[in-house]
């Protein structure tokens, strides 16, 4: 990279700059020159982060730089080098812990990178070398080697096409791995090339590498001994892209024009950023708050203590003489090094095991997901897939979801419905009822019964038989297609009544979308079959079974900017013909105006029904006509620059005065359970928006379908349509709809209660927001900064008031930009994208949390998503069950992880009163080192995989729970204040209710006294049992797990303190609890006094139990519903202060 950019600096590398020359098989053109190879990168594909070497530091870096890991590594420290009143092990054990999970988590992810990576680069292929086939793998490939590719396997780099094993030199080639799209693509071979590659002398001049997948501009030089080179233009249908698959062709041959690094695949990889949940926020905020708790709680033991010292005699007592070395200490070192000692004491305040407790619980929580047998789908055999476990909590936030529409709302299993021929409706109905298979419902009453000529049908029929880019499947591999489910059962009835051959009856057609497969089965039910295209020559079968053939002279491809695609093709009678078919909205500008009307009314009435429509049209060519068009088409492929604008300017020119025929139907169906599943989402309080690249009407069909608008939803419109409409400049005319619009949803509303959305309120209007492409891209991008800020808050305004928002015509980009603008809008609400395309992915990464859908477009959303479902209709159950479940509980585990660190140090705090301030240790170090590891967590951590506090059918059948927990209500500081005085309380009541036990000197039957061991250790027991306890009483799902480590801990608890003062250690220096347990229960007053500590510590959390009335604003409706009040009751006694 360096290199390359101080070239461009001392001008050796001018010619980089805008195109690159390939030698095809690094031979030179000419014999007179010295032939020097350019330098390209290599074939190898890097996606890994670490490496065996970089590992250690690299990992160890990133981690530390997280707070909490960076705290206790100081804490440690501070340990090892100053004299501190706990050894170095109680915080270092708990760290190194920590760090190596995390490692070997990071460091395993990464090894599945590198063994991906590996089986890309290892592969081996066929490359054509001085006249032999070499295998090589695939890491060694070089621009300009000619590679040779078989049937089904992938491109190893991008390619120019050379030749093929197809007759016609063409090849299919599916890209469902790089844009989703699973169906088949044709791309030709360069023409002219030599049969014997090895005879072929060509350079290769094209652009630079760009992520672009549909564009690619180049040309080719072939010289042949002593001629001037013939030169070919290349674009796109020549360009084999890395990642691919080659279907339908034996064999390829094409040279590589870029590798490794350089090719669109990888130039399209957009690494995911590391996406953070709101919950890591919280805990963020709460740590730094117990940091100040604990810098005070130093601050006023070190002050206390200098205090304590300033009196005569207590600084030293005749017991306890300073040293010399002591009585020469600087006082000021003296203090700092008791403000870290007390730092040190106190600092098990702050749970460095919570972060592997919330790790682990993420980890093994994403598996409930990924077993859920209501997520798998029997079709594709699969469940749902969970790519990302950091964000299992957020699926319970949601409050903006992004949806794409095809394949997402709908199937993307493109069925024909009707077709209009000069304003006559054809209905396709059971074929054996009319005798014609035509069934003519409306179109102008008085022509009710009556027909198209049937010279307009034929030419109709025949428009749809040849715009296209249909393939025929070839018959020797029909069992192959039917494997694939490639081919279509048509209904072999003909027109006349008479049966089509059954050869027909069984045909598989390969397209490039669903559409156009469903088009030419459209004609074929009419009478009209596609035969296939041989050498440039179509073939259709008509009516009267006899074969028409047409020359194929030019394909103008579809693009989304001309909305249109037509072909020019010529009869054997010679004429001329060019057929086009696009969206209305293209087609309509460029026909004959008169003809519009009829054909109108059927598109629109099409539209509403939901169905998608394309409008046929046809011109005859003369011969100057064609001549001219012909001669501009091939000057503009020809073109290195602007190649894109110079054919659209000729496909304008030609595609103009065209004669409209007629328009078709097409219908995409509904996914299953849309409908609800939208409801519910609504229902739960969340905003939906549909982002699609499809028409306004369809688009729009397709939500008042899914109810996300209802007949009384009033629709503002934002689009091109509506900016036309008053005649004014664009600008102008878009501030004033803003403006109207936002009177209108926003300072006129009546404003909303809180958690209530239009089924509550009938009282307000109801607004459905629809924008387009075009002016989505006015309101981001004015002219004006000023004004470009300007609307957009109005635009968000207007939005956030709004129900439902569409918007259509969207590019991918525009999707992701739209995603980010609410994401970083006031409030920063959390936001989820659904989708299944490659168009989708640029959303997905952008949203909080993006969900693919196991769909027909391919896998690209889904290998980028954070989770992955087979139907839209499991999203319902995602949020409404399993993200609320995973909320509640990821919250009571932070909280009740800062109560009982609380709890724990609390005592200690306290005891420094007593002790002189000397950082006297309350506990045993054993005590300190296990209490976060062993005797408390795993209580908390079954608690935070199995609780369900409402079992999951309540939580689906009524979405409204969602919102009782919207807006992090359980990691608020309400909640978050309930637990810390929860913790403060019953620290104080372990503290001074030991004290006031040991106020009795006589606590033995001997009449011994009790130690300071004793004393913590009383204290320690009632803690440990007391918090354990606290978790059993707020568990409301019970299983044996949750009995097996609520009981066992406790048990375990009491084997270990019996256990380590049981024996005489030999590696201790001093055993502090030699026989301290043991002693401390045979005095039958510490028995009383810890089981009553423990009972008048629970005590306040039983009667808030039993007393509590459900408060709130639907206390109304849960006296109604028992079961919702049961339900809520649980919900509000897990945040007390919240509702």
């Amino acid at each position: 990279m360096l290199r390359r950019r101080l070239n461009r600096l001392l001008g050796g590398d001018e010619r980089r700059v805008d195109s690159r020359t390939i030698y095809v098989g690094h031979r030179s053109c000419s014999a007179t020159e010295a032939f020097i190879p350019p330098k390209f990168c290599d074939n190898r594909i890097v996606s890994s982060k670490y490496t065996v070497w970089n590992f250690l530091p690299k990992n160890l870096f990133e981690q530390f730089r997280r707070i909490a890991n960076f705290y206790f590594l100081i804490i440690f420290l501070v340990q090892v080098i100053v004299d501190t009143p706990t050894s170095p092990v109680t915080s270092g054990l708990p760290l190194f812990f920590v760090i190596t999970v995390t490692a070997i988590k990071q460091g395993y992810e990464d090894w599945l990178r590198h063994k991906a990576d590996n089986e890309v680069n290892k592969y081996l292929v066929t490359v054509l070398e001085d006249g032999g086939r070499i295998r090589k793998e695939s890491e060694k490939i070089k621009v300009g080697d000619v590679v040779e590719v078989e049937e089904d396997e992938t491109f190893p780099c991008d390619l120019i096409l050379l030749q093929s094993s197809r007759d016609d030199d063409t090849c299919f080639v599916t890209t469902a791995s790089l844009d989703g799209e699973s169906n088949h693509k044709t791309h030709y071979t360069v023409p002219d090339t030599e049969k014997d590659l090895e005879s072929l002398n060509a350079t290769i001049e094209c652009e630079q590498p760009q992520p672009d997948l549909y564009k690619f501009v180049g040309r080719m030089h072939i010289y042949k001994n002593d001629q001037e080179p013939t030169v070919r233009s290349l674009g796109p249908e020549n360009l084999l892209l890395k990642g691919a698959t080659l279907k339908n062709t034996q064999k390829i041959c094409g040279v590589a024009v870029y590798t490794g690094m350089e090719t669109k695949m990888a130039l399209n990889y957009q690494g995911k950023s590391q996406k953070r949940s709101a919950v890591e926020k919280s805990i963020n905020a709460f740590l730094l708050v117990y940091l100040c708790i604990l810098v005070s709680k130093a601050l006023v033991c070190t002050t206390l203590k200098y205090v304590w010292q300033s009196k005569p005699g207590q600084d030293e007592p005749w017991y306890n003489e300073k040293t010399q070395r002591e009585k020469e200490t600087n006082l000021y070192l003296k203090m700092f090094t008791d403000f870290l000692s007390f730092m040190v004491l106190f600092n098990f305040i702050i749970p460095v095991s919570m972060y592997v407790t919330v790790e682990m619980q993420k980890f093994l929580g994403s598996f409930f997901i990924t077993w859920d047998k209501d997520f798998f789908d029997p079709e594709i055999k699969e469940g749902a897939l969970v790519n990302t476990s950091d964000l299992n909590e957020e699926l319970g936030q949601v409050e903006y979801v992004f949806t794409d529409k095809t394949g997402t709302l709908t199937q993307n299993n493109m069925e024909f419905i009707e077709c209009c021929i000069d304003g006559f409706q054809y209905k396709y109905r059971d074929a054996s009822s009319e005798l014609d298979g035509f069934c003519v419902t409306d179109g102008p009453v008085s022509k009710l019964q009556q027909k198209a000529g049937r010279e307009k049908e034929e030419l109709f029929l025949r428009a749809l038989c040849l715009c296209h880019t249909v393939q025929v499947k070839e018959s020797a591999e029909q069992g192959q297609g039917q494997k694939d489910g490639q081919i279509d059962e048509v209904d072999g009835l003909g027109v006349d009544g008479g049966v089509i051959h059954p050869l027909q009856e069984q045909r598989g057609f390969i397209a490039s979308s669903p559409d156009e497969v469903a088009l030419v089965k459209g004609a074929m039910r009419y009478g009209f079959t596609f035969l296939g295209l041989e050498s440039k020559t179509m073939k259709i079968l008509n009516r009267n079974n006899d074969v028409e053939m047409y020359e194929l002279l030019h394909v103008l491809n579809f693009d989304p900017v001309r909305r249109r695609m037509s072909v020019i093709v010529r009869s054997k009678s010679g004429d001329t013909l060019l057929f086009c078919k696009g969206a209305d909205s293209s087609i309509f500008p460029r026909v004959r105006q008169e003809e519009v009307e009829r054909i109108r009314m059927h598109v629109e009435r099409n539209a509403t029904e939901g169905y998608r429509t394309l409008c046929v049209a046809y011109k005859i060519l003369s011969a100057e006509e064609y001549a001219q068009a012909d001669a501009g088409l091939r000057e503009a492929r020809l073109a290195l620059q602007d190649r894109e604008e110079k054919l659209m300017t000729v496909y304008n020119q030609v595609e103009t005065g065209m004669s409209l025929i007629g328009a078709t139907a097409v219908e995409d169906r509904l996914q299953e359970e849309a409908a609800e599943t939208m409801e519910a989402l609504q229902g739960a309080g969340m905003k939906v928006w549909v982002l699609t690249g499809d028409k306004m009407e369809t688009a729009k069909s397709t939500c008042y379908a899914c109810r996300l608008f209802q007949r009384n939803t009033e629709l503002l419109e934002l689009t091109v349509r509506t900016l036309e409409d008053g005649g004014r400049r664009r600008e102008e005319r878009l501030h004033d709809l803003l403006l109207e619009y936002h009177k209108k949803a926003v300072q006129d509303a009546p404003p909303v209660k809180a958690g209530v959305t239009r089924s509550w309120s009938s009282a307000g209007q109801d607004y459905g927001f629809i924008i387009d492409g075009a002016t989505l891209s006015m309101v981001l991008n004015s002219s004006s900064e000023s004004n470009s800020n300007r609307y957009k808050n109005l635009f968000l305004q207007i939005c956030q008031n709004c129900t439902s928002v569409l918007c259509c015509r969207m590019a991918p980009l525009q999707k992701a930009q739209i995603v980010k603008m609410v994401k970083n809008s006031k409030g920063s609400p959390i936001t989820l994208s659904i989708g299944d395309g490659a168009n989708d992915v640029s959303m997905i990464l952008e949203a909080h949390v993006g969900i693919g859908i196991k769909g027909k477009e391919g896998r690209q959303a889904v290998r980028n998503s954070d989770y992955a479902i087979p139907k839209l209709k499991h999203l319902k159950k995602l949020l409404l069950a399993h993200g609320h479940l995973y909320y509640v509980r990821i919250a009571h585990l932070v909280q009740y992880f800062f109560y009982k660190n609380l709890c724990f140090i609390l005592p200690q705090f306290l005891y420094q009163f007593f002790c002189g301030y000397s950082q006297q240790p309350l506990y045993d170090a054993a005590y300190l080192t296990m209490y976060n590891i062993c005797f408390t967590s795993m209580p908390i951590l079954a608690y935070s995989l199995l609780e369900q506090h409402i079992c999951m059918e309540v939580l689906l059948d009524n979405a409204t729970l969602y919102r009782e927990i919207a807006k992090n209500a359980m990691l608020r500081w309400g909640p978050f204040l309930y637990w810390t005085i929860l913790g403060v309380f019953h620290g104080l009541l372990f503290f001074f209710g030991v004290r006031y036990l040991f106020s009795n000197p006589a606590l033995q039957d001997n009449g011994q006294v009790f130690g300071n061991w004793s004393y913590g250790t009383i204290v320690f027991t009632v803690l440990v049992f007391t918090v354990t306890l606290k978790l059993a009483l707020d568990t409301r799902h019970w299983t044996w797990i949750n009995h097996f480590v609520i009981w066992g801990s406790l048990a375990f608890y009491v084997f270990f303190s019996f256990f380590w003062g049981g024996i005489i250690w030999p590696f201790l220096k001093q055993q502090r609890l030699y026989f301290v347990f043991a002693n401390m229960l045979s005095s039958v007053s510490a028995w009383l006094v810890i089981i009553l500590l423990i009972l008048l510590s629970l005590l306040p959390e039983i009667l808030l139990v039993v007393f509590r009335k459900p408060r709130g604003p639907h206390a109304r409706q849960l006296s109604e519903n028992g079961l919702l009040q049961t339900s809520r009751l649980q919900l509000s006694h897990h945040y007390p202060t919240s509702t």
